[in-house]
């Protein structure tokens, strides 16, 4: 419940099936903390709503008519500099995903997600946070480490490449993680929610979420996707 001294999270819905909007506004709409101020059906109407509202956050669709929500990004960057753009789309393309993130997007998410964690979402992008949907996390890691390999002249991947590695202080911080810890961060690297790695090992999803804090704390990162880049580099995926 919002309190007298908080200000709800300002959002434009952008989603060209009519029912979709609808819903989801409603839903959003259980949390007080957040307003949806303004909702659109295309790029075109979504630009002119986030140049006249300057909403905090924006949800976007990627499959809109005319121009689709990537292409539509750096318009609506401009238009409202200081907005968080999260993708809310049916798409698990790689392409899409990779698009959507070099264009600016702060987040991609799944349409088939829960409500409640599509409110948590909100919140933590609001707050700075990048937020990559579980499902998608293995295919962003792929394309971070493929990318990265191919911007470094010379690299050596071959089987004998590891025989000169210097100690990094990453490969010391995975190698301080506990049994545990290892095995969760394989859970986060294959895009397991903590509901599933929970499940998995038999324990609490609190138990869960307190080991991710102490995991993201040794590692030195702030987010599941950079822990996930990490542990995938190390050979842990």
């Amino acid at each position: 419940m919002t309190s007298p001294d908080t200000t709800p999270i300002r959002l434009l819905v952008v989603d060209d099936h009519t029912l979709f909007r609808r819903g989801l506004i409603a839903l959003l709409a259980r949390d007080t903390d957040l307003v949806v101020v303004g909702d659109a059906a295309d790029a075109g109407q979504a630009l002119r709503k986030a140049q006249e509202l300057q909403p905090d956050v924006i949800l976007l669709d990627n499959h809109l008519p005319g121009v689709n929500g990537v292409d539509a990004l750096p318009a609506l960057l401009e238009a409202a500099p200081s907005t968080c753009i999260l993708m809310l789309t049916v798409s698990e393309d790689e392409n899409d995903l990779a698009a959507a993130l070099h264009g600016g997007a702060s987040g991609y998410l799944l349409k088939t997600m829960e409500g409640d964690d599509l409110t948590a979402a909100v919140h933590r992008a609001f707050q700075g946070d990048s937020i990559i949907a579980p499902e998608m996390m293995g295919k962003l890691v792929a394309a971070y480490r493929s990318s990265a390999l191919k911007s470094v002249p010379g690299k050596d991947t071959g089987p004998g490449a590891s025989a000169h590695k210097t100690v990094t202080p990453a490969a010391q911080a995975v190698a301080s993680l506990s049994p545990r810890e290892l095995d969760i961060l394989r859970g986060i690297t294959r895009g397991a929610s903590n509901k599933e790695i929970a499940r998995e090992h038999g324990i609490v999803e609190t138990t869960v979420k307190i080991h991710v804090q102490h995991i993201l704390r040794k590692l030195g990162v702030s987010s599941r996707v950079h822990a996930a880049v990490i542990a995938s580099e190390h050979g842990l995926l």
